[in-house]
């Protein structure tokens, strides 16, 4: 299988990199074809603006959707964006690896996103109408490969539990895993998280990457998330709100859009 690694540490030597280099090493002795892209390595620009559009008149206003839907639609986007998308396309299972930056990715992560994920690629694609609000959350460009985050993370596991003051990871990855990720169309994994990471010795290294290498052998075998797909049936359209019958009353917030595998309310 095809797998494209994305990472996000300006340091090479870093938890990240290191838990990233042993995610590949792995995946290429079980034979998959993987490519790694080193945000920090290679100077994403990370920033949207006119210089992502050469076709744009100088005269005309930046609107950023409308210029990226004309710049893909005519095959004028720049070439680190068109690589990268023709990265997504090729690969079969796309995983992010980065450090979890107030309560996000870095922001040279979410450049790459804001960049690569033009209007007609991974937003703004199929039919917008009063019955159906597009190919997205879960169809769209990326259905049918799977994503996967590694994250690492400053605190204790309890910071991030149920009861945590940073609250549930569940719920601050939500944005990554349903926004930028099932959005476009992928199957999400549950993610690979470390814990306590500026505090980690060999051993804990150790013990940590052979953790992560086994995930790597499951990963074309792991259940995904279940999110409710947009156009299955549970939302209302044009509302995108859940029906009533798709879920209880009381079950609101993120933990609203998960169905259990029994296809009872989780």
């Amino acid at each position: 299988m095809k797998i494209l690694v994305v990472s996000a540490h300006p340091d090479p030597a870093s938890l990240t990199n290191a838990l990233r280099d042993a995610a590949v090493a792995e995946l290429r002795s079980d034979t998959h074809d993987v490519r790694v892209t080193d945000l920090y390595a290679i100077g994403w620009k990370c920033a949207v603006d006119r210089r992502d559009f050469p076709a744009l008149p100088a005269s005309e206003r930046l609107r950023v959707p409308a210029a990226s839907s004309a710049a893909f639609a005519t095959g004028n986007l720049t070439k680190d964006v068109a690589a990268a998308q023709d990265d997504l396309l090729w690969a079969d299972a796309l995983i992010l690896a980065f450090p979890l930056w107030w309560f996000s990715m870095p922001a040279i992560l979410k450049g790459w996103i804001d960049r690569v994920y033009a209007c007609g690629f991974a937003y703004g694609v199929g039919e917008h109408s009063e019955t159906r609000w597009g190919d997205r959350y879960g169809e769209g460009t990326l259905a049918g490969k799977r994503a996967m985050l590694i994250v690492t993370a400053g605190g204790w596991p309890s910071h991030y539990g149920p009861r945590g003051i940073n609250g549930p990871i569940e719920d601050l990855l939500f944005p990554i895993h349903h926004g930028v990720l099932f959005y476009p169309g992928y199957d999400v994994l549950p993610p690979f998280v470390v814990y306590r990471a500026d505090r980690m010795d060999d051993a804990t290294f150790g013990t940590t990457a052979a953790a992560l290498k086994r995930r790597m052998r499951t990963l074309f075998e792991t259940s995904p998330i279940p999110f409710r797909r947009q156009n299955g049936g549970d939302y209302a359209i044009p509302s995108m709100e859940l029906r009533p019958q798709a879920v209880r009353a009381d079950l609101t917030g993120f933990a609203a859009h998960i169905a259990m595998s029994d296809g009872k309310d989780c």
